[in-house]
């Protein structure tokens, strides 16, 4: 098992940055793959991106694509997502999730932590 927190959240004007970090303990950080959602009152959470165990690989969904970056530290057991050109449509809160199965756009998450708010102010 692992349990995870997040962090880095916070109010934002438009098109500025923001940068998540998520903190792994338990089991050996390197063996999950991790990604992160965002959810909105009355919405389900919506994937947003996911990375493999070694870093090699990420997805991401397309309202994101070249303004976010996933990436980890497996020596320092975090993850971090890297949010620039926000908009106020990112205004969500964002859960960070680890899977030891990877599957790119489709990955699920199966720990999560608590969340954390980010909001964007136009």
């Amino acid at each position: 098992q692992v349990h995870l927190v997040e962090s880095g959240g916070g109010l934002v004007q438009a098109g500025g940055s923001l940068r998540l970090s998520c903190a792994a303990s338990g089991r050996t950080f390197s063996s999950y793959a991790m990604g992160w959602f965002r959810q909105v009152p009355r919405k389900g959470r919506e994937f947003v991106a996911a990375i493999n165990w070694g870093g090699g690989s990420t997805s991401y969904v397309d309202s994101v694509l070249g303004r976010f970056t996933i990436s980890r530290d497996n020596a320092k057991n975090t993850v971090h997502l890297q949010m620039n050109s926000l908009k106020p449509e990112d205004t969500a809160v964002y859960f960070c999730a680890a899977s030891e199965d990877y599957g790119g756009r489709y990955f699920v998450g199966d720990y999560w932590g608590q969340g954390t708010q980010v909001t964007v102010s136009s």
